[in-house]
């Protein structure tokens, strides 16, 4: 294809924004959408992008902007976000009817292949473990209450499914499971242990028991290059195979910070609906997609502690919320 001219929703937020140095590297054009409500500076991983700044909880806005870039690919982040509110959001709900009116309009403008990007959330959490795309359950699937955020996620997966198939278009869904990196939202567990370490304070845990896995948000971005610039079609986990639990993560924190005294797992209790396993199967993205991360654990860890020493030096930078 000689035309390959991407628009990127949700390029200001944490993800979104690691996508657009590997697509630009891929000879996209990129056209990176921010909020238009958003106060942020411009990230420095969008330069050499196209900004543009849109309200897509405004359909008519949505529809407006693809019929002015008229892309021929389509990577999809934007969704509420906001820690301790995306859970049980009723916004979640809007986020599900925009996107997909801009699905509709993307294809309408002549598009040929989309990526959304999907989470860990939407699988069966009672039932959880190693999660594979097409036999592991999904919430909902099997009964019980499920959360707004999932139900949504849930809801357009298989709508992006069905609409794919209905119009011939190409499409894939990157489930995302645990990231960290320069950024990170300050209350989030990986971002507020390193700042609490670094200021010389306690950082109270959980027992750290569950199983996960973690990948360096520049790798969750480039993994999304690679299967936006792919023929992979359906869903495909986007996190390491490599689980461990969450003391092990903390716990190499506190060492290379030089303050494992100030650790204190076991200090706050476990949300009782957390699995103690939640890892994702990798094949599709390692084998089918052939994509490798370029952090390991130890390394991706020292690039974000290095990043909060710097931010925290230099306040005004800070994170990006």
């Amino acid at each position: 294809m000689s035309r390959k001219v991407v628009l990127v929703t949700g390029a200001g937020g944490f993800i979104g924004r690691w996508s657009v140095p590997p697509l630009i590297e891929r000879g996209y054009e990129v056209h990176a959408v921010l909020s238009r409500s958003s106060t942020r500076d411009i990230p420095p991983e969008l330069k050499g992008a196209v900004v543009h700044r849109a309200d897509l909880l405004d359909l008519e806005s949505g529809a407006s902007l693809m019929a002015r870039v008229k892309p021929s690919h389509f990577l999809h982040f934007a969704w509420i976000a906001t820690p301790g509110v995306y859970w049980a959001s009723a916004a979640n709900y809007r986020w599900l009817e925009a996107s997909r009116h801009l699905l509709g309009a993307f294809k309408s403008e002549g598009g040929v292949r989309a990526v959304m990007a999907g989470s860990s959330a939407e699988y069966d959490w009672t039932r959880a473990g190693v999660c594979e795309e097409h036999s592991s359950p999904l919430a909902g699937d099997l009964g019980g209450a499920v959360a707004p955020y999932a139900e949504c996620k849930v809801a357009m997966y298989r709508e992006l499914e069905r609409f794919a198939r209905m119009e011939g278009l190409s499409t894939a869904w990157g489930r995302i499971f645990f990231q960290f990196g320069p950024a990170e939202d300050a209350s989030r567990l990986v971002a507020s242990v390193i700042i609490n370490l670094l200021s010389g304070r306690e950082a109270p845990c959980s027992h750290g028991r569950q199983v996960r896995s973690f990948l360096h948000v520049a790798d969750v971005g480039s993994a999304f290059a690679s299967l936006l610039d792919s023929e992979i079609q359906g869903a495909v986990n986007v996190g390491s195979g490599d689980g461990l639990p969450i003391a092990e993560l903390l716990e190499m924190i506190a060492t290379q910070i030089g303050r494992p005294e100030l650790l204190r797992l076991g200090a706050r209790s476990a949300p009782a609906s957390e699995p103690p396993l939640l890892v994702p199967a990798v094949e599709r993205l390692h084998q089918e997609l052939g994509w490798q991360p370029r952090f390991n654990l130890h390394d991706g860890i020292a690039d974000t502690i290095a990043w909060w020493r710097d931010a925290l030096a230099t306040p005004e930078t800070g994170a990006s919320r």
